[in-house]
């Protein structure tokens, strides 16, 4: 069979999250199998127009911000005689709305959508436009069988209008060769943050919450890792809220480089308003490291709480800073 993925990124984007890891893991076994498949997404700085990976075909055209109107362009020039079985339509940001110009079949796969939380990431004019432009999801989508990967993404949904009997809930997997229990934590107390770094994130509670570890823990370290568009004003937030030697932003790291601080974390912290599944926090658990994270949707899908990790009300700084202060202060507890 022959299939082509739809996405704003791909692994390689610095700006990539779990949705491209998600997807590509799934197809480049897809790939490994016998078939043929394509991922057309948006270019970046010191990126290829076209290479292969991991069996994947990987076309970038486009910029990130006006990708969701040059991709129909590229497709009718470029791809439309190619005879693709499956248009795999992965909805994470703004809709690509393929149905209306691809002729195969669209398998919609949806992480998560925005909603209102677009309304504290980007200023209110881009706001009120990615919030209008999820608001044909059902007209255009309605009739497609719908693939998610958490039960809070089908009842958003649901609440949308969508048919339950057409969402099909299909979990995110991890490749525990590469997640898993390997050295040593760090001789001092490390809490990590792993993702993207973006204002939903909720990376300004994390920092508040550390603030006051500092007090009962002077020597702990907060470690954020990741890159993304709210880089610096999160750089600047920290430089007036905690000592210069407690926390480090590492910027963009390498898969391996992201592995190995999830092992040697003692804790790691999700703090986001809303996620798809929270792929990272399950790479943490498989890496021999517990998680504490706010109980939101997608994060309550992939976190057991008491079990895998511990869920706060999500905003709740003191109650997140509750949380890793027992953990530190009970290592049989970690």
């Amino acid at each position: 069979m022959k299939f082509l993925l739809l996405n704003w990124g791909d692994r390689k984007n610095p700006l990539g999250g779990g949705a491209e890891i998600h997807l590509e893991e799934i197809f480049s076994r897809i790939s490994a199998k016998g078939h043929e498949v394509t991922l057309l997404s948006s270019k970046f700085p010191g990126a290829e127009d076209e290479e292969l990976v991991d069996g994947i075909h990987i076309i970038r055209t486009g910029s990130r911000s006006f990708f969701n109107f040059q991709v129909r362009d590229f497709y009718i020039k470029n791809l439309r005689h190619h005879h693709f079985d499956l248009v795999v339509d992965d909805i994470n940001k703004i809709p690509f709305y393929s149905p209306l110009w691809v002729r195969p079949p669209v398998l919609p796969v949806i992480p998560h959508l925005f909603g209102t939380t677009v309304f504290r990431e980007v200023p209110f004019p881009l706001a009120c436009y990615v919030h209008l432009w999820e608001k044909p999801l059902l007209k255009v989508y309605g009739n497609n069988i719908i693939e998610v990967i958490s039960d809070s993404t089908k009842q958003d949904l649901i609440n949308r209008g969508f048919d339950p009997d057409k969402i099909e809930v299909i979990l995110c997997g991890i490749d525990h060769d590469k997640y898993s229990p390997e050295g040593l934590k760090s001789s001092t107390p490390l809490i990590v943050y792993v993702g993207r770094i973006k204002k939903y994130k909720g990376i300004d509670i994390a920092l508040r919450a550390f603030k006051q570890v500092l007090k009962q823990k002077p020597e702990s370290k907060f470690v954020i890792v990741g890159s993304g568009d709210a880089l610096k004003y999160l750089t600047n937030y920290a430089s007036k809220l905690l000592p210069e030697q407690s926390y480090t932003f590492t910027g963009y790291v390498s898969e391996q480089e992201k592995v190995d601080w999830l092992r040697k974390a003692h804790l790691v912290l999700n703090p986001s308003e809303k996620e798809g599944w929270g792929l990272t926090g399950v790479e943490a658990n498989a890496c021999g490291t517990v998680v504490v994270a706010s109980d939101s949707p997608g994060i309550r899908d992939s976190i057991i709480n008491q079990e895998t990790g511990i869920l706060v009300p999500h905003g709740d700084h003191n109650a997140m800073a509750v949380e890793i202060l027992n953990f530190l202060n009970n290592p049989e507890l970690l």
